[in-house]
Parts: C-alpha cells; structure tokens; sequence
C-alpha cells in the first residue's frame, strides 16, 4: 500500500527529539537538495570510537540569548554551494525529524544560518516519497504560540556563570583550537569560535563595532583569544586592535604578536633587554654579502626569510659558495633576510618552552628528523619531555615579557656559550607540548583569562 503523503506549507514548525529541540521553524524548499540547520561553535569529538560533532543554536529567530546545547553523529563532511554560489564545507549528521505527527530519519548539514530568514531549511532529499507541498500555504500541522515557545525554551536559557570568551582564529578543527575550545566549556565559560576571515569591522568614535558574516554584532565578550596563522597577520591584528577598543580583554594584544612577527624587530627588542641570540646579520644589498657572511663567523651559517615560519623559508648553507648563492638569490626576488651563525653543538635540537602569564608552563626538546637541520614537529621532527635549566626559564619569562605576550612559545638553543634565544611565537600550537608533557596547557591559557577577571569574576558567580 502506497504511503499518503504528508501536505506540508512553504513554512512550517519542526520537532527534533534527539537534539532536544522541541520547535523549530523551517523553510520548506524543493528548490535544495539537503536540509541545513542553523549551527554556531561546532566542533567534532569522539564518543564510542565514532565521530561526533557537538553545536550550539539558537533555535529562535533573532534570538541569541535562548540556546540548545546539542550533539549528534557525524556521518559526513561535505562542500555545500549556497544559492548566493558561496561554497562552504559543512559537517553532516543524521537525526529524526518530526513534523505533526510523523517521524522519520533526515540528514542535515549544519551552518550559521544567522543572516537567513530560518534557522532551518527542509530539502527536497528529505521530503522524497513523503510530502508534497503547497507554497501558498504556511504552518498547516502545527504552530506553537510565543507563550508556549517561552516555556518550552525557559531551561534552554543558560544561568551565566561564567566569562563570554572568543577565540579569534581560522580553523577550528585544528588541535589547538579545538582543545582551548574544550578548556574553556570544562572550566564554565561560554565559548565562540570566530572565524576571523568572517569578521568585519565598523570604524567610529563613538561606538567601534565587529560584525560576524550575516550581520550579527559581536558584543558582550568579556574576553578574546587571538590565534592568527601568519598569513593573515595584518587582519587578524587589525581585529584584535578593534576588540580593545572596544575595552575587551585579549590575551595577547595586537601590538605585541605585531612586534613578534617582524623577526627582526623581535631580535633587536629581546637584544635591547639583554636576552643573547645567535650572531646575526642584516643588510640590504648583494654587494654587502662577503661581510655579511664574514661578521657572523662565517660558513656553515643559516639563512631565514624575515616572513618565514614553522621551519619554512630557514636553508642551511654549508660552505662560502652556497652561502652566497643563497643571500644572493633571495636578494635577486627582493625578500628580506636575516643571516645567522650555525650552532653545530646544538645537533638538530632545541628547545621549546611555553610561557602562559609569566611562568614557563611546559618544556620539550624537539629533534630534527635524520637529514634535517631544522628541529621541527611540523617537518618529521620529535619532541620529548626535557626539564629547562633555570637560566632557559629566565630567558624565557623575560623574553616573553620584552614582546609584553601573556602566552608565548620561547625557542632556546643549547650552545657553548649558553642558552641563546632563536624566536618567540606569539600563537604557538599545542598539540606536540600537550601529547609529549601530558599537560593541561589549554586549561592554563583559560586560568590566565580567569586571573585577569579576578574580582569580575567572583562578583558573576555571587
């Protein structure tokens, strides 16, 4: 016997019992192929040893305040292109849907549907076979008053207790980001990942503003973490100077990871508060690359691009000859250069150590892989637990502090004439410090937070 379809309006209000949300209005369209359910502060995890995602939404429109926290199996990951022609990656999860009294089994991408008229849309894939729809129609099964909304939303509206924190960066599917996410909830904050790509800002005097893709105003954090790659410094640094101004507390400022990006200026600064760095060579012509290579001590001897990072744009040169072979092709493409002396003792090893609000959190020791100089993770290296002396800890804290960085990654190399400073990382990843010390740096980033808001704090859990 052939199922009697279900007559469904161009609106309608949904029920998805697993994800807790007893109503939902939809935007029923034959035009879209998959259904999308409005989605903020997503982020997978694993349960059972299966992937899961959890997500917040605000399921009402126009509404940030109510929230559902929710969680549900992740089945895919998927390019969706949107009638605007923007392609976007989308997690997707399987869930039961519920319209009157019907119930089946849907799948649903999940998005930031804040600059949509719904915080859902119904596609086609999932209306197959089971509902027919007639557009000059709206809400023919059920439409719940706002007094029965309010009452069914009143445990969805969170008691806040403690801080609304924002983490500035770009995917938050990297390690380090997804564990600060997770420190932050596990301590009782209130956490956001912005997308600083998806960010925008309104310059004014009076009233300075970021808006979030869709027009939504980010106000009311009392916090930010800043993570920006280095590809996008000058936006990123430009959005962390707007949040200041807007008296938000960050936990390293613009002008600080600014300074620790220009490795030069770096250099002179950690030099200037007596902190030893490798010799080191600066100039601006090729016809000065016989001295340059001469003041450092001579060959073998590291070249570095001003721009470079995690290891790229470093060569080693060996002799004279591929020394000036080297500055002077890079002179030849008009980049910039350091030119740095080569400490053999060091045998492909450093140090890194993490400095959270003035104490050095974690230590490891990073080796280079076989064939390699550069002792780096991101470039087969490994990293081992290794206990700082005194001295390296000093440095670090004082280094850390010369850049004015509330969090930094100190690198430090081992010589004959002592610890010597190589760079200070104003984002610095976690994921190689936490697997190798098994510490709770995240957490520590989040307590940093948390001592700045001392007394507000304590008031807001009064």
């Amino acid at each position: 016997m052939q199922q009697e379809k279900i007559i469904l309006g161009s609106e309608e209000w949904c029920t998805f019992p697993e994800l807790s949300i007893p109503f939902i209005k939809a935007r029923v369209d034959s035009g879209a192929k998959t259904s999308a359910l409005h989605a903020i502060n997503i982020s997978p995890f694993s349960k059972d040893s299966e992937n899961w995602v959890k997500f917040d939404i605000n399921p009402i429109q126009n509404d940030t305040k109510t929230v559902t926290h929710c969680e549900a199996k992740l089945i895919d990951k998927r390019i969706v292109k949107s009638s605007s022609g923007f392609r976007e990656q989308r997690y997707v999860i399987l869930t039961n849907l519920k319209i009157g009294a019907d119930i089946w089994e849907i799948e649903m991408t999940l998005t930031n549907r804040d600059s949509m008229g719904f915080r859902m849309l119904l596609g086609r894939q999932a209306m197959s076979g089971r509902i027919l729809v007639d557009p000059e129609k709206k809400y023919l099964l059920n439409q719940p008053s706002i007094e029965n909304l309010t009452e069914l939303y009143t445990e969805s509206i969170p008691n806040r207790t403690g801080l609304r924190i924002g983490l500035l960066a770009s995917n938050p599917d990297l390690y380090s980001n997804r564990r600060i996410m997770e420190a932050g909830e596990m301590r009782g904050h209130e956490m956001h990942f912005l997308n600083i790509k998806e960010c925008y800002m309104k310059l004014d005097a009076d009233k300075p503003e970021i808006h979030y893709r869709g027009g939504k105003i980010l106000d009311n954090f009392d916090a930010i973490i800043p993570r920006i790659r280095p590809s996008i410094t000058f936006y990123g640094c430009a959005l962390t100077r707007q949040f200041q101004a807007m008296k938000v507390f960050c936990l390293n400022s613009a002008s600080a990871i600014t300074q620790s990006r220009d490795k030069l200026f770096s250099l002179q600064l950690l030099l200037r508060n007596g902190i030893d760095i490798p010799t080191t060579g600066f100039a601006n012509s090729p016809l000065d690359t016989d001295n340059l290579i001469k003041m450092v001590g001579g060959s073998p001897l590291i070249v570095k691009l001003l721009e470079g990072t995690q290891g790229k744009g470093v060569v080693l040169a060996e002799t004279k000859k591929a020394a000036e072979s080297v500055i002077n092709a890079f002179k030849s493409l008009n980049a910039n250069i350091l030119v740095q002396e080569f400490i053999k003792e060091a045998d492909g090893k450093d140090l890194r150590l993490f400095v959270v609000n003035g104490k050095v959190v974690a230590s490891i020791q990073r080796e280079a892989a076989p064939g390699e100089f550069r002792a780096n993770i991101h470039m087969g290296g490994t990293a081992s637990v290794i206990k700082a002396t005194a001295d390296e800890k000093r440095i670090a804290i004082k280094a850390a502090k010369a850049m004015d960085l509330k969090v930094a990654g100190v690198d430090i190399i081992r010589s004959s004439k002592g610890p010597l400073l190589l760079e200070v990382n104003s984002s610095p990843g976690l994921e190689g410090i936490e697997g190798a010390t098994n510490k709770d740096i995240a957490g520590a980033m989040i307590k940093a937070i948390e001592k700045n808001f001392k007394l507000k704090h304590t008031e807001s859990l009064s």
